[in-house]
């Protein structure tokens, strides 16, 4: 499934304000395979859903326009990074929202429903009153004038938050035949009381004792500190200067702020905000620093957390006057000095000078048991059900403390609302976990596209034997059986080329395979990782194999990877293509093993990539991903068609039969063009008949092109003879 990464705007248009409408320039819409008032995924610091239209012509190709409640649900800010995605939208059978108790007096539910009409949303959305545009055809006056006669001119203002949803999974739309009602959500008080148990952020101070995963770092961090501080003299007998800087680093919400304040414990402290001093003006820096230096100066620690966003890579001529101001701190007897960066490449060098800090502390992703530790440690003061964390643990990757923090709150949420319906006390289950993985997105992959993997496996993808086969052997078996490969002496395959026409399901193969195998996986576009600058692009391609390895077990997913690794003397871009080749096959046969990481590329151009890269040792395993044939196709429409309420006139054997040239997203495409045939035909439509899928398949054609095919084939028939 294609994605984009985009910039976020603010849509100042009135027509949209409020209304859940992400605005999208025409060729991003065509990449992503959407049509105008397509459901699709947002991803920021959380998962959510809108509905997506064209952008004004004016707006540039890589920018996303947003209204502030679309942004504050994205749990993003204007001009961040936002991750857009087709994704599949479930018409709503109930759907219930809380809001202000005069509205929930004064509204009726029918008029909600009508104002909420053709909003896609996910559960703990917010969502206006205010009603969208449904197409050519339709008003959305009788909804306004419906509450303003009922709630008066505050109705434009008025902010719900959804609550529940069934389906409970995935993102939602209501449907004319929608039950949309009224719910408490965590208004009463044990409810409430169940949603602040959970905190979405570690707490300011915790024990030594919870630093699940870090003891070994506070154990020297404790060390360092009790000679420098409590015991000066035995570093003087030895002629050493009992000075200490430290820097800590390690991965956004991992826990490095924590740990420093867990350590330092009854001492004297004073901390310091890097992104709100870096913010400033050049005076007000050296007068925050000036004056922290001046308040530790009588004996404790000054903690800087961020500093990269105060002392940046590209140095500024106040960074030297604040680096002088942190020297004298640390050459202050009885003081310390530690930082705290996500970014140690960003960091203006001189920090790490002898007389600063010296000593450095890295703080890793934590493991599946880490993350089980976590998780219990997060709930221990929460009522819960049976729960199975070690499930939970298994299908999170790469989330840091931080994300499990905001996974149990999201799991709170949902049982404080499902307590509150039922007049019950509130119990946190499983269900509740599982449902927040569908919303929580970890802070460890924000620097690259997340494949939205869900509970899709292998088991679910029809048809297909050979190749998901050879997926099993060359990507499962090394991560579940290495002692099978050690005992038979051999290394497991290093990587694997998906290679096949476009649409017919790479993407959703490497998702499914994601899935099946719990990894974390770091998608990158192939374009992505060019830059124009000498060192950029190689930079970008060690510091996502970095990542990788953080992370693992994890899959890194190169899609379009014939942009990334052509061969290498054939092209103009001064040579920048050719040492991205070199930096890949670095990293991928180089000094540094790659240990249960396994990279995947994806291309419908196999024999324009650099023939290095597919030797045995690199992408060995090269494997063919045909066309649908009419049995794939019957699974496909099969499954595209679970969330679409067909006629029973709709013949979905038949229809696989007839739709021969038809990729797996044309067959996608051509139900969901089939629904809004029906909404054209009546907006109140309960379903999709014969007659509209007829319809569909006028405006869907068949885009595998007979030649490429053909071209594919042949270099799969070469390659296995």
């Amino acid at each position: 499934m294609p994605e984009l990464s985009l910039t976020a705007r603010l849509n100042n248009s009135a027509a949209d304000t409020r209304r859940g409408v992400v605005r999208l320039h025409p060729e991003a819409l065509a990449a992503l395979g959407l049509r105008e008032w397509d459901g699709i995924s947002l991803i920021g610091a959380r998962r959510t859903a809108a509905v997506v239209g064209i952008a004004p012509p004016e707006t540039p190709t890589g920018i996303a326009l947003l209204d502030d409640v679309t942004l504050s649900n994205a749990g993003i800010k204007e001009d961040a990074t936002v991750v857009v995605a087709p994704v599949t939208v479930y018409g709503a059978r109930r759907i219930s929202v809380s809001g202000s108790a005069l509205a929930t007096q004064a509204i009726s539910t029918t008029t909600l429903r009508q104002a909420l009409l053709g909003k896609v949303v996910t559960l703990g959305d917010t969502v206006s009153l205010l009603p969208r545009d449904l197409g050519p055809g339709t008003s959305t006056a009788a909804a306004s004038q419906a509450l303003s006669r009922t709630f008066g001119v505050a109705w434009t203002s008025e902010l719900l938050t959804v609550t529940s949803t069934d389906p409970t999974t995935g993102p939602v739309s209501i449907q004319p035949n929608s039950a949309v009602d009224w719910g408490s959500g965590a208004a009463n008080g044990s409810a409430a009381t169940a949603v602040a148990a959970v905190s979405a952020q570690p707490p300011r101070a915790v024990p030594v004792e919870d630093l699940v995963g870090a003891h070994t770092q506070a154990a020297k961090l404790t060390e360092w500190l009790g000679l420098s501080l409590d015991e000066p003299e035995l570093l003087a007998a030895l002629k050493a200067e009992p000075n200490l800087g430290v820097l800590i680093t390690g991965p956004a919400g991992v826990g490095k702020a924590t740990l420093a304040r867990a350590v330092i414990g009854e001492r004297r402290v004073v901390e310091l905000d890097g992104p709100s001093i870096g913010a400033t003006d050049i005076g007000s820096r050296l007068r925050e620093i000036n004056a922290g230096v001046s308040i530790v100066a009588s004996g404790g620690v000054l903690l800087i957390t961020d500093i990269d966003a105060l002392l940046p890579a590209d140095a500024e001529p106040v960074a030297t006057l604040i680096l002088d101001q942190l020297r004298a701190a640390v050459r202050t007897p009885g003081v310390a000095f530690v930082a705290t960066t996500a970014h140690p490449s960003a960091v203006d060098a001189r920090l790490r000078a002898p007389d600063l800090c010296d000593r450095e502390l890295a703080v890793g992703l934590p493991d599946g048991a880490t993350r089980k530790a976590l998780l219990e440690l997060l709930l221990r003061k929460v009522p819960t059900g049976d729960l199975k964390l070690d499930v939970i643990a298994s299908r999170t990757p790469g989330f840091v403390v931080a994300d499990l923090a905001a996974l149990c709150r999201e799991a709170a949420l949902r049982a404080a609302s499902r307590a509150s319906k039922a007049r019950e006390e509130p119990v946190l289950a499983q269900a509740d976990l599982v449902g927040a993985l569908d919303v929580i997105r970890p802070l460890s992959r924000s620097g690259t596209e997340e494949l939205a993997i869900g509970s899709l496996t292998l088991d679910d993808v029809g048809d297909m034997v050979e190749t998901k086969q050879a997926l099993t052997e060359a990507v499962l078996w090394p991560l579940r059986h290495p002692d099978s490969f050690a005992r038979l002496g051999v290394d497991p395959p290093r990587g694997v080329l998906l290679y096949g026409p476009p649409g017919c399901g790479k993407t959703f193969l490497v998702r499914a395979l994601a899935s099946t195998g719990q990894l974390s996986v770091h998608a990158v576009k192939g374009a992505e990782l060019m830059d124009k600058w000498v060192g950029a692009s190689e930079k970008a391609v060690r510091e996502l194999f970095q990542r990788a390895r953080d992370s693992a077990p994890s899959l890194i997913f190169l899609d379009e990877v014939d942009a990334l690794a052509p061969r290498r003397g054939q092209s103009s871009d001064s040579g920048v293509g050719d040492r991205v080749v070199a930096a890949l096959l670095t990293e991928l046969d180089g000094i540094e093993p790659l240990r249960d990481v396994v990279v995947l590329g994806a291309t419908n151009r196999p024999e324009l990539i650099d023939p290095a890269l597919l030797r045995p040792g690199r992408l060995e395993r090269l494997v063919f991903v045909p066309p649908p044939d009419a049995l794939a196709r019957r699974e496909i429409l099969r499954t595209t068609g679970r969330s679409v309420p067909l006629a029973a006139d709709v013949d979905l054997d038949a229809l696989a039969e007839e739709l021969d040239g038809y990729s797996a997203a044309d067959c996608s495409a051509l139900l969901r063009e089939a629904a809004l045939a029906a909404m054209r035909r009546s907006v109140d439509a309960a379903d999709v008949t014969a007659a509209d899928v007829e319809s569909a398949r006028r405006a869907v054609r068949p885009s595998l092109d007979p030649v490429q095919v053909a071209a594919l084939q042949s270099y799969a028939d070469n390659r296995s003879a």
